[in-house]
């Protein structure tokens, strides 16, 4: 699954408009006034000429002529607030009000220097007060505007903008902020309207560029907005936000390191900005430096200790660092400071679900979405979780009010057609698919890998959708290219990496393989990267290893560490692109020579990955160039298999299961996302060929069982005679399916463990192979059960097959008494000799390393299937 951290929103470069300096006024004076008068001229120019401290002593010489000029005291606290002297602006600001209560840019300029200390109300006050003195007052309007932005009184600052560019129309820094005010409130047409309004008043307004720059982030039009921030920095080469959230842009278009110069760019003019510091944790968080991205977002709060955006991140950074305490008490502190913020809402949603708190996960997103309706990722989010909570129908809800926002949001458009497979809802299906395999050859980050799998079956394609998720979770940056090598050990050191070390179909095929390893030649460790369940299986992986490590809480430099740390010879990923799958371990390379093994059915399209292991049904020689692995090659199937496997021998009736005493019982047990509807059509001729034939499916919720019956309707077949099978504990459910007579297998997406399964409990299996990997798996198990008449040529002859099998009488008992025969004899369930293979390619491939050769396709022990 997909987590998604939001990207904070960028700073948004406000402009306070303080009035101008302003001349005293000509007429008749007496000497006194005269000579004030002209000092106050001479003062001005200096001003204007940021000759400070000149004007300064003027200004006070002005004051000893005439101790109650109004204006002397506002321009030497305009002075004070250009210095950043704040509280002594302040104070000369009244003393200028005391001597002219009704001196309007005294008020307005007090003003600013209260809301650049966050006494905003106070500061409201003030501008009230300028524009009461003087309605026309654009300045004032617009500051008004800009201090009841920080308020996130958006509505009511752009009503004073409006005000302020009434009275001057090309008022550009009105425009500007008022810009700023209508992205937060989502009008960005008219924000962009207003930012290209600015520009044109005052083409060298740099912050008119930068906030331009930050819409067009929020538009996804990177390109133009790095082009806007260019401007800026052309105009304005030390403008810091300019600086950051070009950074922000670069990173979007990953191109992590010149996002990182222009943001310490940034950092380097100004220490001190923390929105900076930020926006460089995301980044160094996308290149999964997690660590140095929490010391980012620390180096922040210590600049503003109460910083939301700082605080949620961390929370971030956090759990890519496998704290889950930790961050949630960061993100939970930021919502005690603004319980309104709907990105910590959102990380809190990440946090929750990768500790399985699918629920409270799902709350969150939910108050995520109060605050902020048309958020993309928390949609997406929600929708993922739903989906781990099997509530699919509700899931594909979210996934497209997500797609209406941003069609082209990560993985969303797979995770869409991915929840429509799930409850078997075809409706428009080919069209999502065409979209789909448009997004893929188009390189977008579209769908996940192992959702590809049963959407297309072209191995073409799934190596060009792993090839881009690996560029994307496994960014270039992050691999390790300088070859590892250890001295040689006395045996072979094989290191297992798996999420799924408990009662799970990769572990119930390896466990038998685990206790067999030849312990003279090979030292086993476990790295367990999944949550710990203390489930029996799980207990008997661990007792099977020399090495256990719990490496769930470890990042991926830690786990790295420490294999490196046992000089790990070879690592075996046994996940894959599947739930909980830790890529990263391996782009970092935790050992010589690392393996594509068994969990995940395909290619990785990752260069970091040597080997996948196979056999000559699931690849042939002319399908190797759509695997970025060289291929091993074992002698009879792919799949390990464990001859202990325990089956009820509880009774189970027909009757018992919901199925018809008499009549031909056809069955498939692999996930309801597997079926296709080319695949339920060719099943429903089938049903109205062979008269009182069902079907015995598995239902993963009520949506796709009565989507089925539905569509079984509509193919002219009863309801009827849709059988659902409810859940049962393994070893009850492998003794069941001795009730169904042939087990129909889907394609491109085969069954697997499933379909060992069936066959060790005595079903035979039909199938049809595909191009792909996951779409011969079928076949691999039939010709190393020695049942190969059971694979069809295509799904006309696989239709043919399956009411041939059913309408001979004898055949099916046939199939059934050779394949009993066959489990005790052929290759599939001889756990030792698949053991001895697989070791016997663990050998060539770390012979191949210690000569210094590249790695090479290998056949182990001649190919016999």
């Amino acid at each position: 699954m997909t987590k998604r951290i939001p990207y904070g929103r960028n700073p948004k470069g406000l402009v306070s408009s303080l009035s101008s300096p302003i001349a005293a006024k000509d007429g008749h004076v007496g000497t006194v006034q005269a000579l004030a008068t002209d000092v106050l001229r001479k003062a001005l120019a200096h001003h204007r000429a940021s000759q400070l401290m000149q004007a300064d002593a003027l200004y006070r010489r002005v004051l000893q002529l005439q101790p109650d000029n109004a204006d002397a005291y506002q321009l030497l606290g305009l002075i004070a607030h250009q210095m950043g002297k704040h509280e002594t602006a302040i104070q000369l600001f009244d003393r200028a009000i005391v001597a002219n209560p009704r001196h309007a840019i005294a008020h307005n300029n007090r003003g600013v220097a209260l809301r650049t200390l966050g006494r905003l109300e106070e500061a409201l006050r003030s501008f009230n007060q300028a524009i009461r003195l003087r309605p026309d007052y654009a300045e004032a309007h617009a500051n008004r505007g800009v201090a009841l932005h920080d308020l996130r009184r958006y509505e009511t600052a752009v009503v004073s903008y409006d005000k302020a560019i009434g009275y001057k129309p090309d008022f550009a820094q009105a425009l500007n902020n008022r810009g700023n005010s209508l992205r937060e409130l989502g009008r960005r047409a008219q924000a962009l309207d207003d930012f290209e309004r600015a520009i044109q008043s005052r083409p060298d307004l740099a912050e008119a560029h930068s906030n331009r720059g930050n819409l067009l982030q929020d538009l996804d039009r990177i390109p133009e907005a790095l082009e806007s921030y260019d401007r800026a920095l052309a105009l304005q080469p030390n403008l810091v936000e300019a600086l950051s959230c070009r950074g922000a842009a670069l990173y979007k278009l990953r191109r992590h390191q010149a996002a990182l110069e222009s943001i310490d760019r940034a950092l380097e003019l100004d220490p001190n900005y923390a929105d900076a510091y930020i926006n460089r944790g995301v980044v160094l968080a996308a290149t999964a430096r997690q660590q140095d991205a929490l010391e980012s977002y620390d180096r922040a709060l210590e600049q503003q200790p109460n910083l939301v955006k700082a605080l949620s991140h961390r929370g971030a950074a956090l759990l890519g660092l496998h704290q889950y305490q930790a961050a949630l008490e960061s993100i939970d502190r930021a919502l005690e400071l603004d319980p309104n913020c709907a990105d910590a809402y959102i990380n809190r949603g990440v946090v929750l679900a990768a500790t399985a708190r699918q629920q409270d996960a799902l709350e969150s997103y939910d108050r995520a979405l109060e605050l902020d309706p048309n958020s993309v990722v928390s949609h997406y989010n929600r929708g993922t979780a739903l989906n781990e909570l099997k509530r699919y129908r509700e899931a594909l809800e979210s996934y497209i009010r997500a797609l209406r926002l941003d069609s082209d949001f990560r993985h969303l458009y797979g995770e869409y057609v991915s929840a429509k497979l799930s409850i078997c809802d075809w409706d428009g299906l080919a069209r999502d698919r065409e979209v789909l395999t448009d997004h893929v050859q188009q390189g977008k980050v579209a769908v996940l890998p192992f959702h590809y799998l049963a959407m297309d079956g072209s191995p073409l394609l799934q190596r060009k959708a792993a090839e881009i998720h690996a560029q994307n979770e496994c960014p270039a940056e992050s691999f390790y290219t300088q070859p590892l090598r250890w001295p040689r050990h006395e045996k072979i050191r094989v290191g297992y990496f798996s999420p799924d070390f408990n009662d799970h179909p990769v572990s119930r095929l390896l466990a038998e393989l685990f206790e067999l390893h030849d312990r003279s030649q090979f030292e086993l460790m476990g790295f367990s990267i999944g949550a710990q369940t203390g489930d029996d299986l799980e207990k008997r992986v661990a007792a099977a290893m020399d090495r256990f490590f719990d490496a769930r809480l470890m990042t991926d430099e830690q786990v790295v560490q420490l294999a490196r740390e046992h000089e790990v010879d070879i690592a075996v990923d046994l996940a894959g692109y599947t739930s909980n799958a830790r890529p990263g371990v391996f782009a970092r390379r935790a050992a010589p020579i690392q393996v594509n093994y068994l969990g995940f059915p395909g290619t990785m399209g990752a260069g970091f990955i040597d080997y996948l292991i196979a056999d000559a049904t699931l690849v042939p020689e002319s399908s190797r160039k759509y695997y970025s692995e060289k291929i091993v090659y074992l002698p009879d199937c792919f799949q390990a298999n464990d001859s202990k496997l325990q089956i009820s021998d509880k009774p189970f009736s027909r009757a018992g299961q919901g199925l018809p005493e008499k009549g031909f019982v056809y069955c498939c047990f692999s996930n309801s996302n597997k079926i296709t509807p080319e695949i339920f059509a060719l099943w429903m001729r089938i049903l109205k060929r062979v008269e009182d034939s069902v079907l015995w499916l598995v239902a993963d919720c009520s949506d796709s069982g009565e989507n089925l019956c539905a569509e079984a309707e509509r193919c002219g077949v009863a309801a009827e005679r849709l059988i659902f099978a409810g859940r049962l504990p393994y070893c009850e459910h492998l003794g069941r399916q001795r009730l169904a007579d042939l087990f129909l297998d889907t394609l491109p997406f085969n069954a697997g463990a499933t379909g060992s399964a069936a066959l060790w409990a005595g079903l035979p299996i039909l199938t049809c192979p595909g191009e792909s990997f996951a779409g011969r798996m079928g076949a691999s198990l039939l010709r190393a059960v020695r049942l190969p008449e059971l694979i069809a040529s295509s799904l006309d002859a696989y239709e043919e097959m399956a009411v041939e099998l059913a309408q001979t009488p004898g055949l099916i008992a046939a199939f059934k008494e050779r394949l009993r025969n066959n489990i005790k004899t052929a290759p599939l369930f001889d756990t030792p000799s698949y053991t001895r293979h697989l070791e016997g390619a663990y050998r060539q491939m770390h012979e191949r390393h210690r000569a210094g050769l590249a790695p090479d396709h290998i056949v182990v022990g001649g190919i016999s299937n």
